[in-house]
């Protein structure tokens, strides 16, 4: 059994500036929405069976009180914002697991997704879909992978080590070290990628670092590792079966015309062996 855990948010950003782009800067209403649908109804027509995807229902997190700096929904496209609540609705009525997050991120969804999924020892390979960097920390061996759609790159554990230098479980200390634009938070100046690889190589984890080598930084330092550990504790499932797709719902036909792309609705019916 393969585990296929798709953020939802990296591709509903990742198809509404696709469509802009093919547009010429127009935005259709809910087509970002239509793309995320079809690029899962793609994945199970693959061979995909059993598939969650998480979202940001709110952008913000506990995060946020922690850094004020911290990532916001401000500067999100109003257009981009309003597709979320009708990609979640749309994914359960075409009984797609879901897990739109609040308190916590998408990222921890699919941390967590994956830690529950690797419990079931049926379960031969997560595959994690989305190329951001912290979910590197979930990857394990060749058994939890994270695939990156944009490079068409599989990363096991052996890859991670390539990319970053570090072991998959440091990657939260090379992001503290680092920093994460993207996220919000810079890092401790002056040490850059080379330099924090070469750090967590002799000392291990930030926490076993001699005083002097951070000096006054190091509490900073912690406090952006605790911002880029993601939490592996939601109550998402209790059985990975939970994950298997049946198929689409009664209502999933008239909810994509109401959004205005029924030949979705048709290809899941296909993809489910119906008419």
């Amino acid at each position: 059994m393969i585990v296929h855990l798709i953020d939802g948010t990296y591709e509903l950003f990742r198809h509404f500036y696709g469509l802009r782009r093919a547009r010429d800067g127009k935005d259709g209403r809910f087509g970002a929405v239509a793309g995320v649908l079809n690029t899962v109804l793609q994945m199970i027509a693959d061979g995909g069976t059993h598939v969650g995807v998480a979202t940001d229902h709110v952008i913000e997190s506990f995060r946020n009180a922690l850094w004020d700096g911290y990532k916001t929904g401000a500067g999100v496209e109003p257009a981009l914002l309003a597709q979320f609540g009708p990609l979640e609705d749309a994914l359960r009525a075409m009984g797609v697991a879901v897990w739109a997050m609040v308190d916590l991120e998408a990222d921890d969804a699919l941390a967590s997704a994956a830690e529950i999924a690797s419990r079931d020892a049926r379960v031969q390979k997560i595959c994690i879909w989305t190329p951001d960097k912290d979910l590197s920390q979930c990857v394990r061996d060749d058994r939890i992978v994270q695939v990156d759609r944009r490079n068409e790159t599989v990363r096991n554990a052996a890859g991670v080590r390539a990319k970053f230098g570090v072991d998959p479980e440091l990657i939260p200390d090379y992001l503290a070290l680092v920093g994460d634009a993207s996220d919000g938070y810079p890092g401790v100046k002056g040490i850059g990628a080379k330099g924090a690889a070469s750090l967590l190589t002799r000392y291990g984890k930030i926490e076993s670092f001699p005083p002097e080598v951070l000096g006054e930084h190091r509490a900073r330092a912690l406090l952006f590792k605790e911002l880029a550990t993601l939490r592996t504790d939601a109550k998402l499932f209790e059985d990975v079966d939970e994950l298997r797709w049946h198929g689409p719902g009664a209502e999933f036909a008239s909810l994509c015309d109401r959004l205005g792309f029924p030949d979705v609705s048709r290809r899941a019916a296909l993809n489910a062996g119906g008419d």
